[in-house]
């Protein structure tokens, strides 16, 4: 899953952007990359601070927040990955930023991606600690598929070391932005998707 402005969802569904579909949803000029992509080791300490980020925004929005979870790889204990944090927030109307962007910036999210004709997906950014929030309507089913996709690699150790490797394999190569990393991702986690969903509608 991707983690950063520049792949703005998170989310294995999210279909490939063009440059200019780029552009044409991002606050702002999307960095280029300039060398391969860092993945770090697992950092126990990424839960911890996700709990307390959590606490924040739960403080600051109330009732509105009517979930948030921990998503991407730094979810996953003994997962590499790149060190941002990402979370999935569900407001009632992700469109209707009024109701929440306000009091996220107050704590030092800034909106980078507006994306209507993607589940209406907004995309917050923090820089320390380096976090991308999500933000999803209620009933996206954006928000199963990232948690599905985070408890399945939790729980299957095989799926865990493939996407890793995957991972490992494709942050040593060049790329112009991080949306090539995450769509050349896309093949080997529509697959891991694929077997979680199985094993749910199994029974």
């Amino acid at each position: 899953m991707a983690d950063t402005p520049d792949d703005p969802t998170n989310s294995p569904a999210n279909p490939s952007l063009s440059a200019e579909r780029r552009r044409a949803i991002a606050l702002g000029e999307p960095p280029r990359l300039t060398g391969p992509i860092h993945l770090a080791a697992y950092d126990p300490q990424w839960p911890r601070r996700v709990a307390a980020l959590a606490d924040g925004i739960r403080e600051a929005l109330g009732a509105r927040a009517l979930q948030l979870d921990h998503v991407g790889s730094t979810a996953v204990p003994g997962l590499a990955a790149k060190p941002i944090l990402d979370l999935d927030l569900v407001v009632a109307d992700s469109s209707d930023e009024a109701r929440y962007v306000p009091d996220l910036e107050r704590l030092g999210y800034v909106l980078r991606i507006r994306e209507p004709a993607w589940h209406e997906h907004r995309l917050l950014k923090r820089e320390r600690p380096s976090v991308n929030l999500h933000v999803f309507s209620r009933g996206s089913p954006e928000h199963e598929r990232v948690v599905r996709f985070r408890d399945w690699l939790r729980t299957h150790e095989e799926d865990r070391a493939l996407y890793e490797q995957t991972k490992r394999e494709l942050a040593g190569r060049e790329w112009v932005n991080m949306q090539g990393y995450a769509d050349a991702k896309s093949p080997v986690i529509e697959a891991i998707l694929a077997r979680a969903f199985a094993a749910r509608d199994a029974g």
